[in-house]
């Protein structure tokens, strides 16, 4: 089993920028491609960003290019999600996962943490 647990939600204002954590505990982390997810209220979870095993390979939504960077620590076991101009759209839960496959689709990926709530006010 992979934990992951995320962190540094909350609420900005539009134009803030917010970086998140995701903090793995159990099985080898750099086994792991890590990716960030998105949930807002009555829609369905969304690929936001994905980074794989060594770093050297990122991947974002389109919505994400340009405002997001995906990171990742793997001698700390937590990677990043740096997300800069928010705009109230970008209000969701944001959830960490990880595969044992590099994807960016949510079926891909075996291991999810709870997630951290952002909102973003106009």
């Amino acid at each position: 089993q992979l934990q992951l647990v995320e962190s540094g939600g909350g609420l900005v204002q539009a134009g803030d920028s917010l970086t998140l954590s995701c903090a793995a505990s159990g099985r080898l982390f750099s086994n792991y491609a890590m990716g960030w997810f998105r949930q807002a209220p009555g829609k369905e979870r969304e690929f936001v960003a994905a980074i794989s095993w060594s770093g050297m390979r990122t991947d974002y939504a389109d919505s994400a290019k340009g405002r997001v960077t995906i990171s990742r620590d793997n001698a700390n076991n937590t990677v990043y999600l740096q997300m800069n101009s928010l705009k109230p759209e970008d209000t969701a839960v944001y959830y960490c996962a990880a595969s044992s496959v590099w994807s960016s689709g949510l079926d891909r990926y075996a291991y999810w943490g709870q997630g951290t709530q952002v909102t973003v006010s106009s």
